[in-house]
């Protein structure tokens, strides 16, 4: 298939970058004030977003973002070009609830809703997830309240559209 552009291609290694945000320091959140997000250059000073973050606010996987890059080469995020239609959603497990600390026990209970993301780490098993823009989006916030009244664990929506706060 081909595009105005070309033929369209797999991105090249070379099109993989690491886009920089700076997120606003929060009560309760790892101590970092530089986050890196995988993206996939689009242009000269655009790139759409690979993986969910953890601690960047205002963006999920798949968006276009606009950075600079510094005298150092550093890709710094200045905003947003274009939305994915994705949400992206934190789930940190309590460590004396049902599920434990298992970051895999949550990613079961969310994958029928065909949630992708990834863990911190095993010491602090809080999982980005993204929410696809098709996904039953009513049933993804119903399942994370009842996992939240329930004891299983606290969440935070980081990122929403307009389908997600009418579900």
């Amino acid at each position: 298939m081909s595009s105005p552009a070309g033929p369209e291609r797999p991105p090249r290694a070379a099109d993989r970058i690491k886009v920089w945000f700076r997120p606003a320091p929060r009560e309760g959140r790892p101590p970092y004030d530089t986050e890196g997000l995988w993206a996939t250059r689009l242009g000269p000073d655009t790139a759409r977003v690979d993986n969910a973050p953890f601690l960047q606010d205002g963006v999920a996987e798949g968006e276009t973002v606009r950075f600079r890059t510094d005298a150092d080469g550093v890709h710094w995020a200045v905003g947003r070009a274009a939305g994915s239609g994705n949400c992206t959603v934190r789930v940190l497990p309590l460590p004396d609830g049902p599920l434990g600390r298992d970051a895999g026990a949550v990613h079961e209970r969310l994958a029928a809703y065909g949630l992708t993301g990834e863990v911190f780490s095993a010491d602090f098993p809080l999982i980005a997830l993204t929410v696809p823009g098709g996904a039953d989006l009513r049933g993804v916030k119903e399942l994370l309240a009842r996992g939240r009244d329930e004891g299983w664990w606290h969440f935070e929506v980081s990122c929403v559209t307009d389908a997600w706060r009418a579900a």
